[in-house]
């Protein structure tokens, strides 16, 4: 199987090591590297839309507080007063505290009135319709109705967190997420709402992390829930550092800054020059090239990765090839996306 991939693997590193060749008029600068920056902190659409990935609108709907209807299988009770008919209101009032009346193929059995549909109204439409049949034959009538035993709505939760959670008309997603007990480690990016075959285009880390409440949808019966975990984002930073390798991220972005801190900053040997950030993993591929002087004084918010991002920190003299590749090769695991988006971008091509 090495040997099957050899030939991938090779062309990769020769693409890393022939860029150290320092002709940067074919890599894009700074300022397209900061104005990317920008659109990445507008957030997950953002992000999703620079990979090239199809993301719905969002529906400002699911804002919106759903009504709390009666359904299959609950159990109403149901009252009536009349000053002269005792003998149904015993009766009804029987049935109530007994089992209440059940829900059955959308309809429920009244005495005197027989069989009438309430599934999908809300009970005080229930009680406005009731009563209108029973004043249809009996004046003087008053109906009460309210709800005994309503069949539970579930929210199943699913990924890092593995739960199911009950939820009324009024459930939102922050609570749902709340209940489930979010472990630190969540990747918030990564996490999604599935309602019946649909993605929600929902930003779990503005949700949670900045209180955007634009982004606190109502929840819905069956709707589920995936929370990813931290291994499943991240940023390689390679080359001229003290810990070179893959670094995860959970929340879409990450500063260069923080990325170079994390890989225990740059060697003695390193070229601060020459940075190259490789950003394969979008629509529109791009080699990116800084220096030092620009991850001191920019702000972190102008300096974003996003996942498959490849940092390159080259060497001031790469005259040792044997150690550059072998720096290289155990970081090759990132070698799908970053093929992909190289090839896309003319750089590799695949032989007979």
């Amino acid at each position: 199987m090495f040997f099957k991939n050899f030939k991938n693997i090779f062309l990769i590193c020769l693409l890393f090591t022939s860029c150290a060749y320092r002709n940067s008029s074919k890599m894009d600068s700074i300022e397209d590297f900061v104005l990317a920056s920008n659109e990445i902190s507008e957030g997950k659409t953002a992000i999703l839309k620079m990979q090239g990935k199809k993301v719905e609108k969002f529906d400002e709907n699911l804002l919106e507080e759903k009504k709390e209807l009666i359904k299959e299988d609950d159990i109403l009770n149901i009252e009536i007063y009349h000053p002269k008919r005792e003998d149904l209101i015993s009766s009804i009032k029987s049935i109530s505290s007994q089992n209440g009346f059940l829900v059955r193929d959308k309809k429920i059995f009244l005495p005197h009135l027989g069989y009438i549909k309430v599934k999908d109204l809300t009970i005080k439409e229930a009680k406005e319709k009731i009563q209108k049949r029973y004043l249809d034959e009996i004046e003087s009538i008053e109906v009460f109705v309210s709800s005994k035993e309503k069949k539970a709505n579930i929210v199943e939760v699913a990924g890092l967190v593995n739960t199911r959670i009950t939820i009324d008309a009024k459930t939102r997603l922050f609570d749902v997420l709340i209940k489930a007990s979010l472990p630190p480690m969540a990747n918030l990016f990564k996490s999604y709402v599935l309602r019946g075959n649909c993605f929600l285009p929902v930003d779990f880390y503005r949700l949670m992390k900045e209180g955007d409440m634009s982004q606190n949808i109502y929840m819905e019966n069956k709707d589920k829930i995936y929370i990813a975990d931290a291994f499943s984002s991240k940023v390689y930073v390679l080359g001229e550092v003290h810990k070179q390798g893959a670094i995860n991220i959970l929340d879409g972005k990450m500063s260069l800054k923080d990325a170079i801190a994390e890989a225990g900053g740059v060697s003695c040997i390193a070229d601060k020059s020459f940075i190259q950030i490789f950003r394969a993993n979008v629509q529109d591929p791009k080699i990116y090239l800084l220096n030092w002087k620009h991850i001191i004084e920019l702000p972190s918010t102008s300096l974003n990765l996003i996942e498959g991002d490849i940092v390159l920190v080259g060497a001031t003299i790469i005259s040792d090839w044997n150690k550059f590749v072998t720096q290289i090769l155990p970081s090759i695991s990132l070698y799908d996306s970053a093929y992909r988006g190289f090839k896309n971008m003319g750089i590799i091509i695949n032989g007979p």
